[in-house]
């Protein structure tokens, strides 16, 4: 029985529990790591809270630096009202990931889902958009790395040789083949950021000369609001990792903490620090944000901000690297021994993963159309358009059954609507942006500070 036929009547038995109301269908067998019980490698061994932490660590970290520059963009009050959209609908989006997963636990990857949707097509389609997606978030992470080092050591030799040294450090953190042991990094990573955000709030608010414009409202170009609009949902691309997430917890129906620790947690976060930062700088915030203080503090903050660049990168290269390893050993008792196969196998993916990751991050060197290029060409749909499509299939034939049904196929719709016009949109202005910047030295000694 082929894999497509296999979650297909997987499907079907679970979709007949939840008409019944009854327990979720247990298949631990065919889940997508198997039977562990006397495996020597174990992968399914996560709490929620563990689960929760590996996707704040990979959401909040390079992103929450740009969000002052786009409220500096839009304004106070319509950046506040996007944040607050974007994580309501990231929240909505990111529950009915979970669902999905509930429905067909053989799902570990976004690669997995396209096949239950459209086939073999649909598999490849998905699960090289999801490589390529955590591939670029991967390289923004190395191209953080790059303004960090050149922050702290004033461009002390040439941005490449910074690129290569992120390059070995990320691959390295990146070779434990279980997500249980990357938590402890994650917290590592969350509390880098945390205190990064906090001295730059505080360092803003100590340097301010005085009165500084703060605009409620803006009035910008289409193009130049857009692209504000993309970095804001930059901040809110962790749902291409959430099936790979779940599989590896000990009881993926505590997925719904999970998403709610995250949400509640990020959004907090980038709302306080966007706004409380641009109150205190202005419409010349820089992107990072960090940039926008004075040598000495720029250069203490960065330096508490070391960790998290490096370690929400290992977080996404696990991921990546994860995906292309159950591709190869899923199924095989490879994935669950220590053999020089298995391991060796690991290692040769990481560091195949994160040497294009740092080409891509010395391709396309300017930091904020980096990340307006990746909202809009992967964001928009593995963090908004394919969950909405979740939804339509473990729907079918019910979208008018009653009032409640109804109003969620109209939302749902909705949603596939704005992911949409978020990427054709989202393409447009981020490749204009690219083309004006593309003398910004790519594969440069530059300094990118």
């Amino acid at each position: 029985m082929s894999d497509q036929d296999s979650y297909a009547v997987q499907g079907k038995a679970i979709d007949e529990s939840f008409q019944n109301d009854e327990k979720p269908f247990d298949a631990k067998d065919l889940e997508p790591f198997g039977n562990e019980e006397t495996a020597e490698v174990k992968y399914r061994t996560m709490k929620w809270w563990h689960c929760g932490m590996l996707m704040i660590a990979e959401n909040v970290s390079v992103g929450i630096l740009s969000l002052p520059s786009a409220v500096a963009t839009l304004g106070m009050v319509p950046a506040a009202i996007m944040i607050l959209f974007i994580s309501a609908l990231s929240w909505y989006t990111g529950y009915a990931i979970g669902q999905f997963k509930l429905r067909h636990p053989a799902i570990h990857s976004m690669g997995d889902a396209g096949e239950l949707l459209m086939g073999r097509f649909g598999r490849e389609l998905l699960g090289i958009g999801q490589l390529l997606l955590l591939i670029f978030l991967m390289a923004s992470n190395i191209l953080m790395f790059n303004i960090l080092m050149n922050a702290l050591t004033n461009h002390g030799t040439c941005t490449l040789v910074f690129g290569v040294v992120g390059l070995i450090i990320c691959f390295l953190g990146a070779l434990p083949r279980t997500m249980d042991k990357v938590y402890w990094m994650s917290v590592a990573s969350f509390l880098s950021v945390l205190i990064a955000t906090i001295i730059t709030m505080i360092t803003v608010g100590v340097e301010s000369k005085g009165w500084v414009p703060n605009e409620v409202t803006t009035t910008v170009s289409f193009r130049e609001g857009f692209l504000a609009v993309t970095n804001i949902i930059f901040a809110y691309l962790a749902h291409v990792a959430y099936f790979g997430f779940m599989s590896e917890t000990e009881d993926p129906r505590t997925f719904n903490k999970s998403l709610a620790m995250l949400q509640i947690v990020d959004t907090v976060l980038y709302l306080v620090s966007a706004l409380i930062i641009y109150h205190y700088v202005g419409p010349d915030v820089k992107s990072p944000a960090i940039s926008s203080l004075s040598p000495l503090m720029r250069k203490i903050a960065w330096g508490m901000a070391i960790p998290t660049t490096i370690l929400s990168g290992v977080v996404l290269g696990h991921v990546a690297c994860k995906y292309i390893y159950v591709r190869m050993f899923r199924g095989s008792d490879n994935m669950h021994n220590r053999s020089f196969l298995s391991i060796g196998s690991w290692v040769a993916i990481c560091l195949g993963v994160w040497v294009i990751s740092w080409v891509v991050a010395e391709s396309i060197p300017v930091f904020n159309d980096l990340l307006s290029l990746i909202s809009a060409l992967f964001g928009s749909w593995f963090s908004f358009g394919l969950p909405a499509i979740f939804w339509l299939h473990m729907n079918q034939g019910q979208y008018f059954k009653n009032w409640k049904k109804i109003c969620l196929t109209i939302i749902n719709v909705g949603i596939l609507a704005i992911a949409c016009a978020i990427c054709g949109l989202g393409l447009w202005v981020s490749g204009v942006a690219i083309h004006e910047d593309s003398g910004t030295a790519s594969w440069s000694c530059a300094n990118t500070t």
